[in-house]
């Protein structure tokens, strides 16, 4: 049985590259109603990798599970885009680069090595 600590209405995996090092993190969101605003989270970074019918199961390294439904791929907010354009220009400051990866990257192969 999953520990799911995390079911985002969006999501995108982050590749992030400073000083030679690669990190993949879950940058996820969740879309706001009339009580309560857009959110935003990003995870730890990605220790590992389940692929279950319509979902992925990413793992972090803080023990959290990321439950992602894979057609719900992308920021799905101006609010949650406008972070992320902050966050990835910030991450210039900081000689470190941000980008978002192709939608259609294998998750499976990209991770695959965490899974053993």
């Amino acid at each position: 049985m999953r520990n799911v600590s995390e079911i985002p209405d969006g999501w995108v995996i982050l590749k992030i590259t400073n000083k030679e090092q690669i990190h993949h993190k879950v940058f996820a969101t969740w879309v706001g109603g009339y009580l309560n605003g857009d959110a935003w989270k990003i995870n730890s970074g990605i220790t590992k990798l389940e692929e279950e019918g319509d979902y992925y199961y990413f793992y972090g390294n803080s023990g959290s599970c990321y439950k992602c439904r894979k057609d719900y791929y992308g920021v799905r907010t101006y609010y949650t885009k406008g972070v992320l354009d902050s966050l990835m220009d910030k991450s210039k400051e900081y000689d470190s680069e941000i980008e978002i990866m192709d939608e259609n990257t294998s998750w499976t192969e990209l991770f695959k090595n965490e899974n053993n």
